[in-house]
């Protein structure tokens, strides 16, 4: 855990201005500044950044935070992600207790070897767009392609030249390295033992036999999401094979976890709601050429689950665009199997398939926006596609077809998380297969089988005949035993019937109150003075956080949840901020007036807690007046009846 003072320090160090000017084309406004809000579209700028306060706000969307906050919400890091990233820009090493020296030694030098490759790439991202720009062939190629140069630049488009030591003109030693180890210039591998060169006659001969990696191929650069480049992607210009190469894994760059184009779809992706996955750089540029700027490309590999939890940090629904051709079905499969374990009923899986003459490239050029737009549309939900994938090869019309379907559908079933929406498919799972669902939940679940439901009017008494059918007349016709007697008598049927077992405990006003100020911490200082006395003054563990958060405030000012959370958990209040935040974040709830609702918690609590007034030989005439005074403001402030003179 990083803790709390060395936050507060690193924010005193950073200006949001300069962090959130990296991202935002901001404008002086007053003793503010001002832009468009990279969270959601808008033409008219309500994007305000404090330089005073360090904290940005939305009057459009709402959205607010610090310096931390912003690069969580715009680039999807996470807490300790967007903590290291803003202590590295401003020289501060963000402690790490647990790790031993060695460790923290290593890890440094692992970050100056991974920051020092990004800049040779960068570097090599200059050098290939340059020769873009001279390269008639190269342009002509992409302008065939629909492409134009505002497009082209947004992606970083380039051109590798011909030459096998094209790069040599671009570095001040084509020796260097580290461009080996980026990924750019090809060598011989040395002997086991050996070091580079040994082999040829030392780092002379080793040099003359280097070469680039992209040669004569259109670059598309690979940005991470804080915007580094990690890596290249090259497609030829005439035919040739490969078509598409990649770099490869290199100490900053990994296939299985990086997308392209998401750096540059991240306003998109909150524009539109979704993420469309796609197969190919082209299609990700061609695509953004006509609008569709959410999209994204797997480099050269399947999906991975990495890349489906990557996604779900910028967007709650992913489609996946695919071919319509075997490999295109072959490639939705995995994508199927990535993407079921990060599935909740909150997050939605599309599967999108178009024809088998086209990519999404060639579809939107030849069709237009407006009928890709009517394809995603129609994807297919995951729930369809993990039972058209179950059922390949599966007569459904016999009992071995639906027995064979529900086989192949129970491990893909199984990397569901638990939730309602495993067990909303395990019930279409089983009216697919034609088979009870309780019987199909015991059989996967390992659970037993309930018993049948019994039919009371076909209950056999011993003697073979229904147990309300009597033998003769007379036995039928109950005398006065049907009258309650003892303890049965009196007792109500819902008392009887009331299940057993414990109760969750209920949240109360305190519990809402406490919890509203620790998650928005601007709302402590819209309170009245007597309310923060009446939130001092609570018992226990409520009392212990409301005076943590005073301190914090004092010492602080008003604080993003993610901030606040790191302390208090810092400080050991873990186990009792899980208790008061655990069942908003269980049911998803998002408040949508935390002021209001706060208004109300303290007004429940103040009615509850209303001191009694001065009594006894000790008050006098003045201490019973003004405690009538004070008693008739707060019922007043928070709409209680005031009491009648007959009541006091």
């Amino acid at each position: 855990m990083i803790p709390q003072g060395f936050i507060h320090d690193l924010l005193a160090r950073v200006d949001v201005v300069e962090v959130v000017g990296r991202h935002v084309d901001l404008k002086k406004a007053g003793i503010n500044h001002k832009g468009l809000c990279p969270f959601h579209g808008e033409k008219s700028p309500s994007f305000i950044v404090s330089p005073s306060r360090q904290t940005y706000h939305c009057f459009g969307c709402g959205v607010h935070g610090n310096a931390i906050g912003f690069l969580m919400e715009h680039t999807g890091a996470s807490f300790v992600e967007a903590v290291e990233d803003l202590a590295q820009q401003v020289g501060m090493v963000v402690p790490q207790d647990e790790r031993s020296p060695e460790q923290r030694e290593r890890a440094k030098a692992e970050k100056e070897k991974q920051h020092s490759l990004t800049d040779v790439l960068a570097r090599a991202t200059e050098f290939y767009k340059a020769q873009l720009r001279k390269s008639e062939r190269a342009v002509a190629y992409l302008k065939g392609r629909g492409l134009t140069g505002q497009i082209a630049a947004r992606f970083g488009l380039g051109y590798a030249p011909e030459g096998w030591r094209s790069l040599a003109s671009g570095f001040p030693s084509y020796d260097d390295p580290q461009l080996v180890e980026s990924g750019l210039v090809i060598t011989p591998d040395a002997g086991p033992g050996e070091e580079p060169g040994a082999a040829t006659g030392g780092r002379g001969a080793q040099s003359s036999k280097r070469y680039d990696r992209f040669r004569d191929r259109v670059m598309f650069p690979i940005r991470n999401v804080q915007g580094d480049v990690i890596g290249f992607g090259g497609r030829v210009l005439d035919r040739g094979e490969p078509k598409y190469l990649n770099s490869p894994e290199t100490p900053v760059f990994s296939k299985g976890r990086e997308l392209y184009g998401l750096y540059e779809a991240r306003t998109a992706l909150r524009q539109r709601g979704y993420a469309l996955v796609v197969e190919g750089y082209m299609d990700v540029v061609a695509l953004a050429q006509h609008g569709f700027g959410n999209a994204v490309a797997t480099l050269g590999t399947a999906c991975t689950a990495d890349h489906v939890h990557k996604l779900f940090r910028f967007t709650d629904s992913v489609v996946f665009s695919f071919d319509g051709d075997a490999a295109g079905r072959r490639a939705a499969v995995r994508a199927l199997e990535a993407a079921l374990p990060h599935v909740t009923e909150t997050r939605t899986v599309k599967f999108l398939f178009l024809p088998p003459e086209h990519d999404p490239d060639s579809y939107v050029r030849d069709l237009g926006a407006e009928a890709f737009e009517r394809c995603v549309e129609g994807a297919v939900p995951l729930s369809r596609q993990l039972g058209t994938v179950a059922g390949e090869g599966c007569d459904l019309g016999t009992p071995e077809g639906r027995a064979r379907m529900l086989k192949q559908a129970h491990p893909l079933w199984n990397l569901l998380p638990d939730g309602l929406l495993r067990r909303q498919l395990l019930g279409e799972l089983a009216r697919q297969g034609q088979m009870p669902e309780a019987e199909l939940q015991s059989l996967w679940l390992g659970e037993p089988a309930p018993p049948p439901a019994t039919d009371p009017e076909q209950a056999a008494a011993p003697d073979g005949q229904p147990a309300w059918k009597s033998k003769s007349k007379s036995e039928w016709k109950p005398k006065g035993e049907w009258k309650p007697k003892g303890e049965w008598k009196g007792k109500r049927r819902d008392e009887e019937q009331r299940p057993a077992g414990p109760r969750a405990t209920p949240v109360t006003p305190t519990d809402n109150a406490v919890r509203l100020l620790l998650q928005h911490s601007e709302l402590w200082e819209a309170l009245a003075e007597e309310d923060r006395s009446l939130l001092h003054d609570l018992p226990g563990t409520h009392g212990e956080l409301i005076h943590w958060l005073e301190r914090h405030l004092t010492h602080h000012g008003t604080s993003p949840w993610a901030v606040i959370e790191a302390g208090l958990a810092a400080d050991g209040f873990g186990d009792a901020l899980g208790r008061l935040v655990g069942h908003v974040q269980a049911l998803g709830i998002e408040e949508s007036d935390p002021a209001g609702d706060l208004g109300h918690a303290v007004s429940r609590l103040r009615s509850q807690t209303s001191a009694p007034l001065p009594g006894g030989s000790g008050a006098s005439d003045e201490d019973r007046r003004r405690a009538l005074e004070a008693l008739a403001r707060t019922r007043e402030r928070h709409g209680i009846t005031a009491a009648k003179p007959s009541d006091l």
